[in-house]
């Protein structure tokens, strides 16, 4: 019952028709209509969408009971086997794309920082310059015009849609191999080029797109038709192979099993179960080993420039640390800036989202454009502001060689003399995961000046708030890092003696925070974190800085995520519902809908066809005649058989099920037309079904294809209980069902979709609300 909810800019159309001048910067970019419930158009990736909601709720009509009922155990434990054969495999996948990319990353860039280092040494720095910029130009348009033309849906990280769909939200060509291969290149093109973008947000994506061409059997296209895979042929096992791709993705960006399997828990799945913890830990233990191994073979040697570099891996193991009570204060000091920071961060994102929609409206190559001057930008003060820097001495006592003009190093020499080296340049000149490594530098007090950290931190808060949001694949998790640690180690430097923590180690503290203010994830960063520095002891500091960033930060605005979500239109059910929900019940919010419309057991074709045409809900309640005993004399009332999906309609119309005589069929003629694994297949292309006048006549028996158990409520209940229900469960639909039974009254009141559960939707319907005590409009 999803009807039109959102609609494009002001007064334009979702294919971007009319004058996009006319939003404003103050608007939604997704508006929405003054009715209780529509059809929601939302922006997937950088494409405006129909959106639709999934099926986690298992359809237990007579095929599926028979089904059920007749699998063998050899059936069930194949079952079992594929599903972590499955897990492993994308495991394995994941590791060998995220291999692949983190080879191509540091090759790439990685040639390109040593021929502009070519010619630093010979004082070349105009041509310098010109190569600099010219690569990664090139690198961004390749990137760019990938997104743009090819796949709209890889460009940004992806979490949020990912979100979104483990939420119950299908989010369209989001998980096809177009999108991967477009997410694939594209990141290599974004990071190499020097963007201030991370692929860790991109192999999340990658990940869940592995996950679902693995658990369907390929593309739409050229689908292996594997008996075995009809297993998964359904949204709830394809919602679970997507949660352990997105867990394996982040495994794969920071070497990371057991935050890979809390950040799936903690921050992109609605619905868990322990089954579904042992398997993603699975995948995540797949992916690591496969990383391990290709860390040894590279570290000797067989993968070009590809050293230990390509991974974040920040190893203090080798390092004690201790702690005075004295640096509580410090440590509070850094939650706090990292809640506020985080905060501020997330409210100038918003805007400048906002301000690139009503670029990216304009057209693709106002897309291109942008990219390439965001790049340009990036470029010009990657290589010009280390020229504002002083040069320092090198340290005769550091084993480490200085200077350099390699392609990594902590001591770049730039264009200073012999003997001399360029910090910021250091930081600058090199690819975002050796800068990360620098900065994160543990024993080095003096590397790093004070103002050098200084136009660091700056130039990446103006990059960070910039990047995002062009047309590249891009992630959040690195620039955040960047920014987090610099403002941690100009801490530490401005501390001096006062503390005994190492500058490097509040580098890693501000990151932590920075994230924790911006993401509002704890636990899954604190064993992320761990996991990178391989050290214990930074347990109690580690969360201490993350319960604190956390706790400032939800005190101004929601996380980052949360707020994309919300700017794409995407309808996430929150786990928490408003406050005034409770004094609304879902009977009044029935009231506010247009009359259910129902079927009967044993309906006529033309009434089927009516319906489908003049309708747009997915789902319908079907309704019998039942007679009921009353003092000794039968009564004729009306029973709720169930619920029947418009997909199964479809479907019947397309195989012309249909009866001469309104009669029930038996059992064996249903299971002879429909195999059971063909009712999980989405088929609501209504306009190619071509039914004559004879065959409008005829009956369609819908009890073998009805849902007899769907999930009902009674019409007293409270919005706010109904909406825990909702979301727990997983549902696409929820019947309200009378609290009094009278002869000749509908059994069914109403029913609810994930659209008229939304706040805001609510609001529209029900203006007062927003005055009652605690109410909060969004």
């Amino acid at each position: 019952m999803e009807e039109d909810l959102n609609q494009i800019g002001n007064n334009s159309n979702y294919n971007g028709e009319g004058d996009p001048e006319s939003n404003t910067l103050n608007q939604p970019l997704v508006k929405a209509n003054r009715t209780l419930s529509s059809t929601p158009l939302a922006l997937v990736g950088a494409k405006v969408s129909h959106i639709e909601s999934l099926d986690y709720e298992i359809n237990e009509n007579d095929l599926f009971k028979h089904d059920w009922r007749k699998r063998s155990k050899t059936q069930v434990l194949q079952y079992i086997f594929l599903k972590w054969t499955l897990a492993c495999l994308v495991g394995l996948f994941t590791g060998l794309i995220a291999t692949f990319i983190n080879l191509a990353v540091e090759n790439i860039a990685g040639y390109k920082l040593l021929a502009v280092g070519h010619f630093l040494a010979q004082e070349r720095y105009v041509t310098g310059l010109m190569m600099f910029a010219g690569a990664n130009l090139g690198l961004t348009l390749v990137a760019s015009v990938l997104c743009v033309c090819f796949a709209p849906t890889a460009a940004g990280p992806g979490i949020p849609e990912i979100k979104a769909y483990l939420n119950g939200v299908d989010t369209p060509n989001m998980f096809g191999a177009t999108t991967m291969i477009v997410k694939i290149i594209g990141s290599i093109g974004a990071v190499a080029a020097g963007l201030d973008l991370g692929k860790e947000g991109p192999l999340v994506h990658i990940g869940s797109c592995i996950a679902s061409l693995l658990g369907q059997g390929g593309t739409d296209n050229h689908r292996i038709k594997w008996r075995w895979l009809r297993y998964f042929n359904n949204d709830r096992d394809r919602r679970d192979l997507i949660t352990c791709g997105s867990a394996a993705g982040v495994c794969a960006a920071f070497r990371s099993p057991v935050g890979g399997v809390l950040f799936a828990l903690e921050e992109v799945a609605t619905w868990w179960r322990s089954a579904l913890l042992w398997r993603t830990f699975f995948s995540t233990a797949v992916v690591v080993v496969v990383l391990r191994e290709f860390i040894e073979i590279c570290n000797s040697g067989k993968c070009g420039l590809f050293g230990r570099g390509g991974l974040i891996m920040f190893d203090v193991s080798h390092v004690t640390y201790t702690y005075r009570v004295a640096d509580i204060i410090p440590v509070t000091l850094i939650g706090v800036i990292g809640g506020i920071l985080g905060s501020l961060y997330n409210h100038f994102l918003h805007k400048v989202l906002r301000l690139y929609n009503l670029i990216n409206e304009k057209g693709k190559i106002h897309k291109v454009l942008l990219s390439l001057s965001v790049s340009l930008f990036t470029s010009v003060c990657l290589y010009g502001l280390p020229f504002l820097a002083k040069c320092k001495p090198c340290d005769p006592s550091i084993q480490e060689r200085c200077p350099t003009n390699g392609r990594s190093g902590n001591f770049k020499q730039f264009h200073c003399p012999k003997g001399y080296y360029s910090d910021l340049a250091t930081l600058l000149l090199t690819t975002n995961d050796d800068a990360v490594r620098n900065i994160f530098s543990s024993n080095t007090p003096n590397e790093f000046s004070m103002s050098a950290l200084s136009i660091f931190f700056v130039l990446y808060c103006i990059l960070g708030l910039f990047t995002f949001g062009i047309a590249t694949p891009s992630g959040l998790f690195l620039p955040i890092i960047l920014m987090g640690s610099a403002y941690g180690r100009m801490l530490g430097a401005a501390m001096g003696s006062y503390t005994s923590i190492d500058q490097g180690l509040y580098a890693v503290l501000g990151a932590a925070s920075l994230m924790a203010g911006s993401m509002r994830m704890t636990v899954s960063l604190c064993v992320i974190f761990l996991e990178l520095t391989n050290n214990l002891l930074l347990l109690p500091i580690t969360m201490i800085v993350l319960l604190i960033a956390k706790t400032v930060g939800d005190s101004f605005n929601p996380s980052i995520y949360d707020i994309i979500l919300h700017l794409k239109g995407l309808p996430f059910l929150d786990a928490n519902p408003e406050p005034w929900m409770r004094n609304l019940s879902v009977g009044e919010l029935g009231d506010a809908k247009p009359p259910v419309v129902t079927l009967q057991g044993v309906e006529k074709v033309a009434k089927i066809v009516d319906v489908l045409r003049n309708t747009t809900h997915n789902a319908f309640p079907v309704l019998d005649e039942a007679e009921v005993p009353q003092g000794g004399l039968a009564t004729k009332a009306i029973e709720l058989h169930g619920l029947i999906l418009r997909a199964h309609l479809v479907k019947v119309l397309k195989k012309r099920w249909f009866l001469t005589e309104k009669r029930r069929t038996e059992e064996w003629e249903v299971r002879e037309k429909f195999p059971w694994d063909e009712l999980a297949e989405r088929e609501d292309n209504f306009d190619d079904v071509a039914i004559t006048s004879s065959e409008m006549q005829m009956y369609v028996d819908l009890h073998p294809l009805t849902n007899t158990t769907p999930y009902t409520v009674m019409e007293n209940m409270s919005v706010a209980k109904a909406l825990v229900l909702f979301r727990q469960v997983g549902l696409r639909h929820l019947l309200i069902v009378p609290k009094i039974q009278a002869t000749g009254m509908s059994p069914v009141v109403g029913i609810l979709t994930r659209q008229d559960l939304r706040a805001h939707n609510i609001l529209q319907a029900f203006p007062h609300l927003k005055k009652t005590k605690g109410g909060k409009a969004h």
